[in-house]
């Protein structure tokens, strides 16, 4: 699944590579689907409307609904992914993205065994306007 504003130029890419998805425009609407369905991942945005990605992760987790999660951002870098653990982000995405770079970090994540939570990072050469102190809900 994936849950952001851009959702379907994404679920286009996808679906032209072999994949099913679901798309949701606000976070709200992502939760119910989440809640709903069954996913073999969930991608979402850091700003949504409706709650943050940040908040939709947090209640994913709460809920116990185990399956990987990439978060797609302008505004995060990796240094400030590294300080929020409790996230357990499969994967992590600066915006703008190419469609080759999202494919490869779906793939990847994709691929990783079961119970893997490694963090691919995004490009390091991004500034920040988020700081640590703001990842706290």
């Amino acid at each position: 699944m994936t849950t952001r504003a851009s959702a379907k130029s994404e679920r286009k890419c996808w679906l032209t590579n072999g994949h099913q998805v679901d798309a949701a425009e606000d976070s709200t609407t992502g939760w119910k689907a989440l809640q709903v369905h069954t996913y073999d991942l969930l991608i979402t945005d850091l700003d949504m409307p409706g709650m943050s990605g940040l908040k939709l992760v947090k209640k994913q987790r709460a809920a116990r609904i185990v399956l990987p999660v990439i978060l797609a951002s302008g505004i995060m870098t990796p240094q400030e992914l590294k300080e929020s653990p409790w996230l357990q982000l499969s994967g992590a995405l600066l915006k703008p993205v190419s469609p080759d770079q999202f494919l490869q970090t779906v793939q990847a994540v994709l691929r990783a065994p079961d119970g893997v939570r490694e963090q691919i990072a995004p490009p390091q050469n991004r500034q920040s306007q988020l700081s640590a102190e703001d990842l706290r809900l």
